[in-house]
């Protein structure tokens, strides 16, 4: 009897063990639960935690909630100047709707697939509308927005309850069989903006520099004129003062002889002495007057004067 007991209370605790664990289920903080009843989903849960179900009824689909990555396969694609590239990309993308989810993908490999759709759909509109040098520019980003911004509409991953977060360009590239003619095109093209460029600077330099010389001939022309009317008025105002200064018959007789001083001084050469006697009074003329025989100049061996 206490053999039977034991086995009865051992097979009793395996039931109420396997009940439990089979009416049980727990959450992470990264995961969806869906709650299916006979295949068919009845209830979804979105928070962490523990919570019950009905055993052998019901069963547990998990689905991850954070990002997920999917590496699109490189492929060509043809620029609006039918031009060949070569494009590799990858998706960061998560589920948002989890029963749509299921009901319209069901499994990861299904919404990868339709991803891969969605995605090369989108980057061969954009790349199609686009010249292969403005492809080229979009390295920096700007060609992984215009993607994203075409995902939208009948093209958007909205309709299968996931959304596509990122669209990043792992290579944009040329077939090498022409790479180097379109670089050299490239090229070509940078050398003459460049040209221009350096044309309508010089261009601009040269009227700049023809306006500064344009306004220096200005301006030295005024000073020029205002230099002479100063001049003037200066010359004017020394006559006045000359005038003033010599206004009587002695101070023209003392300026006349002071006059007369100065041409003898200039006359005198080395060896050449001036004798003057003391009745000697005017230089009439800037010359010895004829008046004065007793001036004379005559050459000496001595220099003086």
């Amino acid at each position: 009897m206490k053999i039977k007991g034991k086995i009865v209370t051992i097979v009793l605790t395996a039931l109420l063990a396997i009940l439990f664990f089979s009416s049980t289920y727990t959450l992470k903080e990264n995961e969806f639960g869906l709650i299916k009843e006979f295949g068919k989903v009845v209830t979804t849960k979105s928070e962490a935690g523990l919570y019950f179900k009905k055993p052998f009824i019901q069963s547990v689909m998990k689905l991850p909630k954070e990002e997920q990555l999917y590496d699109l396969a490189s492929s060509d694609v043809i620029t609006s100047d039918k031009k060949s590239m070569i494009a590799d990309c990858y998706v960061i993308w998560q589920i948002e709707d989890p029963l749509k989810y299921y009901q319209t993908l069901k499994s990861t490999s299904n919404a990868e697939s339709r991803i891969d759709v969605l995605v090369y759909n989108s980057m061969k509109n954009v790349i199609s509308s686009t010249k292969q040098d403005e492809v080229i520019q979009g390295k920096d980003g700007t060609l992984s927005i215009k993607i994203m911004e075409n995902l939208s509409g009948k093209n958007s991953a909205d309709q299968y309850g996931i959304s596509v977060n990122s669209v990043e360009m792992k290579l944009l590239d040329l077939p090498s069989d022409n790479k180097d003619a379109v670089y050299s095109r490239m090229i070509s093209e940078r050398n003459k903006i460049a040209a221009q460029y350096t044309a309508e600077g010089e261009s601009q330099a040269q009227q700049i520099r023809n306006d500064v010389d344009y306004q220096v001939r200005v301006i030295l022309s005024d000073a020029q004129k205002d230099a002479k009317s100063i001049i003037a008025e200066g010359e004017a105002e020394y006559m006045k003062i000359i005038q003033a200064a010599y206004n009587s018959p002695e101070r023209k007789d003392f300026y006349q002889f002071l006059r007369g001083l100065d041409a003898t001084k200039a006359s005198l050469t080395e060896g050449t002495m001036v004798i003057i006697d003391d009745e000697y009074k005017i230089i009439d003329n800037l010359k010895l007057s004829e008046k004065a025989p007793t001036a004379s100049v005559a050459p000496t061996e001595d220099a003086g004067e």
